[in-house]
C-alpha cells in the first residue's frame, strides 16, 4: 500500500506540473491529472488480456499496477491472462470474448493486422508514446505504427539448475535439450512457434519456417526429443524450475530474472546457434467496447514511474526510454536483460509465416503433443489388463494349492 501511495503521489505531482505546458496540446506531450480523473464515478471498466506472470501485482512490496490505475481513474480493470499467442489469437478469432487491451507478440500482431482484427490507436490519446525508444517505433510487424504500443522486449535462452547438470556440460547449445543424460529432467516450450524455432536453430536454419522440408525435419527432431521431455510448459515453468523439479528449460530471459531471485542455483545461457528476440505490444481489438478507456490504460502503462515499477517486478526489458533512464546501473549492465548489441544483432525475430506453412506447423505440433495423451490412453488399458491377468493368475494358483492333496 505504501508503494501504491508513493507512485500515485509521484505520478500526480508529475502530471500536475506538466499541466500548464500540455493541458491544451495533449498530442505534443502530456495530460494533466484531470485527464485520468475524467471518468471517475461513472462505474466503467476496461477489459485487459495479458500473459500470465506479466504485470506488477503488489506481491513482495511491488506496485499493484491495476489497483493504481483504478485508484487514479475510478475505472475497474477486469484482468485475464493467457499462456500463448496461439490461445490469444484463437479466442479473439472465434469471438464470444470482448477485450479492450491485449498484449500479443510481434508475429501475432502482424497476423492480426493482416486479418483486420485490430483497431487503429488514436495516439492523441496516448501522449506518453513519446517515451518509446525510436528503435521500437514503426517495427516490421506494424510498419506504420498504427496498431501497437511496445510493452516489453525480450529474448529466449536456456535456464538450467547448476546443482542438477554436469559442471562440464556445454550449456550454450540447443543440443543439451536432446541429451539423454537429462532424460525426464528437460522441460520444453508448450507452444509451437517457440518449440519449432529451437529445432530450426539447432538445424542451422532460420527460426522462421521456410519450407515443408525444413518443417518435416524439425518435426522428426522434436519427436525424437519427446521421450526425454518431462513436460511441455508455459507458466508452470516457474514452480518446476524454482522448485528444482527439472534441470533444464528453454524460456524467456525476463522470467529467468524472476526465477533466479527465488532460486539462486539457476543460471542462464544464450545458445550459440542463435535465438529469438521479440517485442510484446499493447493493442486494441477491432471489436473493443471501450477503445478510449483502452487508450487511457495504455497511456498509464507508459508513465515512467508506473513503467519502472512494472519492469522491475516482471524482469523483462523495457522499450520505454524514460523508464530505462530510471533503471539502476546493475540492471542496465545485466547481460541477460540487456545483452550487448553485438550479440543482439545475431538474434532473430519471429515473423508471420505463409498461411499454408503456418497450418502445417500447427498440425505437426498437435501431432507431437497429442501423441503423449494418445500413448497414455493406450497405456492405461494395457496396464489394467496386465493387472487383471495377474490377479486372475494368482487366484488360480491359490485355488490349485488349496485342492492339492496333502502329503
Amino acid at each position: 500500500m505504501k508503494t501504491l501511495f508513493a507512485v500515485l503521489t509521484a505520478l500526480a505531482m508529475a502530471l500536475t506540473l506538466s499541466a500548464p505546458a500540455f493541458a491544451d496540446t495533449p498530442s505534443e506531450g502530456g495530460y494533466d491529472l484531470a485527464y485520468y480523473e475524467q471518468y471517475k464515478g461513472q462505474g466503467l471498466s476496461v477489459n485487459v488480456y495479458n500473459w500470465g506472470e506479466y504485470i506488477s501485482n503488489g506481491d513482495d512490496g511491488s506496485l499493484d499496477v491495476n489497483a493504481a490505475f483504478e485508484e487514479l481513474t475510478g475505472i475497474k480493470v477486469v484482468y485475464n491472462t493467457f499462456d500463448t499467442n496461439e490461445i490469444l489469437y484463437a479466442k479473439l478469432k472465434t469471438g464470444g470474448s470482448s477485450y479492450d487491451v491485449i498484449i500479443p507478440s510481434d508475429y501475432t500482431i502482424a497476423r492480426m493486422i493482416e486479418e483486420d482484427m485490430l483497431r487503429p490507436i488514436d495516439f492523441d490519446h496516448v501522449p506518453n508514446f513519446r517515451y518509446i525508444d525510436p528503435q521500437y517505433v514503426n517495427p516490421d510487424y506494424d510498419p506504420q505504427n498504427r496498431f501497437s504500443v511496445p510493452y516489453t522486449w525480450g529474448t529466449v535462452g536456456l535456464i538450467y539448475n547448476t546443482t542438477m547438470v554436469d559442471p562440464g556440460e556445454d550449456m550454450e547449445t540447443w543440443d543439451v535439450l536432446w541429451n539423454e543424460k537429462y532424460s525426464k529432467n528437460i522441460l520444453m516450450f508448450g507452444n509451437s512457434r517457440d518449440a519449432f524455432a529451437i529445432a530450426f536453430k539447432r538445424m542451422g536454419t532460420s527460426l522462421n519456417v521456410q519450407s515443408q522440408e525444413q518443417l518435416d525435419e524439425a518435426t522428426q527432431m522434436l519427436i525424437q526429443q519427446k521421450p526425454l521431455v518431462q513436460a511441455y510448459v508455459m507458466d508452470e515453468i516457474f514452480d518446476k524450475m524454482t522448485g528444482g523439479e527439472a534441470a533444464i528449460a528453454p524460456y524467456y530471459a525476463g522470467d529467468f530474472i524472476t526465477m533466479h531471485a527465488d532460486n539462486p542455483d539457476l543460471a542462464f545461457a544464450f545458445p550459440r546457434e542463435g535465438t529469438n528476440i521479440f517485442t510484446d505490444a499493447m493493442c486494441i481489438p477491432k471489436d473493443a467496447q471501450n477503445p478510449e478507456l483502452a487508450e487511457l490504460y495504455i497511456n498509464f502503462m507508459l508513465e515512467p514511474q508506473v513503467g519502472l515499477a512494472n519492469i522491475q517486478y516482471i524482469g523483462y526489458s523495457t522499450p520505454n526510454a524514460a523508464v530505462y533512464d530510471l533503471l539502476d546501473d546493475e540492471t542496465k549492465q545485466n547481460p541477460v536483460q540487456y545483452p550487448p548489441k553485438e550479440l543482439l544483432d545475431t538474434f532473430e525475430y519471429l515473423t508471420h509465416p505463409d498461411p499454408h506453412l503456418a497450418k502445417a506447423m500447427d498440425d505437426a505440433w498437435t501431432k507431437i503433443v497429442s501423441a503423449d495423451q494418445a500413448y497414455s490412453d493406450m497405456l492405461l488399458p494395457a496396464v489394467l489388463a496386465v493387472c487383471v491377468i495377474a490377479i486372475v493368475a494368482l487366484a488360480v494358483v491359490r485355488t490349485v494349492k488349496k485342492k492339492r492333496p496333502q502329503g
